[in-house]
């Protein structure tokens, strides 16, 4: 294999290969000590974050335990964990208690699925500006500040129904504000999960986020509906801003150490297309995106039609509305505890068709179920079926992102899952409004599984799990003067066995998908008409410092694809790196 180009020249213990000063880059100066000792310390501050977050998590050890609890042992899990539940307690007293007002204010059944629109839409709005902020900031403070957002409209609500001026439309726009608090808190807790545990107890870390969510789903309901039957819905909002406060005091006790990046705060435009091209430029990110789309789609209008479900049947009320949800939160709970086996039983795919099929035929029965003796029971059973599937796929998710865009790679992920939930419980509303509540649930069961069967026959995730984890393998250009405005050009330069070209190119289209998740704005392959041997690699960065960004995101996929792409050029000098700075 040739020497390693200047641009890629590895780092290890060992010290470095010599390499002929012909190889160098024309364009870039001598380094100084401080310029280099700036670079460094840029090139590793994915490293570094690693590190500490790994520091901060006893977890990761060679004995790590898998069992499903194991994940509780850790203390600052075990500290966040308690305040997700008491979150998500407070998210499900609220949807309650607007969901239940809300057919005190109007008989609409738009108008009642629309309330799950408005709780959901803002996170689908909002999500990949909230993740990118949640990358860029402190994850503490920002976690924080959400939960003060929640706290202040739980308290507007409140003031609005004990005044007399709650009316249908005021109720909506109160519960789209509390879904922005939604929207900035889930990328955030998203993101910090990973920094707790080790990767082996990731799932069971997920799976037990699942088990926060779900066991709120039986004490918010419980909560909300007691108080609802004794007090009122005002005083439901009172306890979610008193709950909500305390989270926030809560996390201030966790002591993150933030490690800003010493090339500075990512501009949040730039930080949002970039995120958004590492979902676009990763087919395993696409394929999840795809099939928690289509189930959340369908499986949506259980939980959007459930109040008007809950009033049809015998006895139906405030009672029967939340002993319905709590039933679906202890399937969801029960499912959880064997989770681990299902995983190593059954593929992805196949965990997810079939909790598909569960959910569907969960949502049949609750379109015929004439009392509780039968609504109950299918309610765990989509429980079971929900936090299953939903399960699998963040999984997926979470491996198949790297720390550095984390947040932004989980904020589309529930982007994905609100979007989907906000146009399904309208769509799934407006059926019931022109039909019936149960001819709706029915076709959304029907749909729902023939959908999810043709994603995953159209929409397949054939590539191999990759290596995450960062690398300091490429060495960073350093220079004294860097550029203070302009794009960067960047060509390297291969000579290929003109016989191997389609293999070769081939290969590249990988090259140029792993240089776009790293930000690059473009990346093109070059073909020289004279020469049939030589190809120019051409890539674009928005300026230099993002330019600097992109070594600070290698990891060791890349550093594996770089030397695939090495195996293919011919001579004994390395490709010729050149650096141009756009003028205009």
């Amino acid at each position: 294999m040739p020497p390693l180009p200047s641009h890629e020249s590895t780092r290890s213990v060992a010290p470095p290969p010599l390499q002929d000063p012909s190889t160098q880059n024309p364009a870039t100066p001598p380094q100084s000590d401080a310029a280099a000792d700036r670079a460094a310390l840029a090139h590793g501050t994915e490293t570094s974050v690693t590190a500490k977050l790994e520091e901060g998590a006893p977890a990761a050890t060679a004995a790590v335990s898998l069992s499903p609890l194991a994940p509780l042992s850790v203390p600052v899990f075990r500290m966040l964990w308690l305040t997700w539940v008491a979150a998500n307690t407070c998210m499900w007293m609220n949807d309650v208690a607007a969901a239940w007002l809300m057919t005190t204010l109007t008989t609409s059944p738009i108008l009642v699925a629309l309330v799950q629109s408005a709780s959901t839409l803002p996170v689908f709005l909002l999500g990949l500006p909230s993740g990118a902020l949640a990358d860029i900031l402190d994850r503490r403070r920002y976690f924080i500040a959400t939960q003060f957002w929640v706290a202040a409209v739980a308290l507007v609500l409140c003031v609005a129904i004990l005044a007399g001026g709650m009316t249908a439309p005021l109720l909506l726009a109160l519960t789209f504000a509390n879904g922005i608090g939604l929207a900035m808190r889930w990328p955030v807790f998203a993101a910090i999960v990973p920094e707790l545990v080790s990767r082996p107890q990731l799932p069971a870390a997920l799976a037990l986020n699942g088990v926060a969510m779900n066991a709120s789903r039986i004490i918010g309901p419980l909560v909300a509906g007691a108080i609802i039957a004794s007090a009122g819905s005002a005083w439901v909002f009172v306890l979610n801003a008193v709950l909500s406060v305390i989270s926030g005091l809560v996390i201030m006790r966790w002591k993150r150490t933030h490690v800003p990046s010493p090339l500075g705060r990512e501009k949040l435009p730039s930080a949002m297309r970039v995120g958004l091209q590492f979902v676009r430029q990763s087919p395993r990110l696409r394929a999840v995106l795809w099939r928690i789309a289509v189930f959340f789609l369908h499986a949506t209008a259980l939980m959007a039609l459930l109040p008007l479900v809950a009033r049809g049947l015998d006895g139906g009320g405030a009672g029967m509305f939340t002993l319905l949800l709590a039933s679906m939160g202890a399937g969801a709970i029960v499912a959880a505890m064997f989770l681990p086996r299902l995983r190593q039983a059954m593929a992805r795919d196949v965990l997810v068709l079939r909790g598909t099929l569960l959910q569907a035929a969960a949502m049949a029965v609750m379109a015929i179920a004439p009392n509780i003796y039968v609504a109950v029971p299918a309610m765990v059973l989509a429980g079971m079926a929900w936090i299953t599937t939903a399960n699998s796929l963040s999984v997926s998710a979470q491996l198949a992102l790297p720390n550095w865009v984390r947040a932004r790679g989980m904020s589309i992920f529930q982007m994905s899952i609100m979007g989907a939930t906000a146009l399904g419980a309208a769509v799934w509303g407006q059926v019931a409004t022109v039909t019936s509540v149960h001819l709706s649930l029915a076709l959304a069961a029907l749909t729902g599984v023939i959908a999810m069967a043709l994603v995953q026959r159209l929409v397949t995730d054939r590539h191999m799990e990759e290596d995450l984890s960062p690398s300091q393998a490429f060495k960073a250009p350093v220079t004294t003067t860097p550029p203070q405005a302009g794009r960067v050009v960047v060509t390297i330069e291969y000579t290929i066995d003109p016989a191997r070209a389609a293999e070769f190119r081939t290969l590249m289209q990988e090259s140029r998908r792993s240089r776009l998740r790293q930000g690059a704005l473009s990346c093109d392959l070059l073909h020289d008409l004279a020469d049939p041997a030589r190809y120019v690699e051409q890539i674009v960065d928005e300026s230099w410092t993002e330019h600097l960004r992109r070594f600070d995101r290698v990891t060791a996929s890349d550093v594996a694809l770089r030397e695939r792409k090495l195996a293919f050029h011919r001579g004994e000098s390395p490709p010729a790196v050149v650096r141009y700075l756009v003028e205009r």
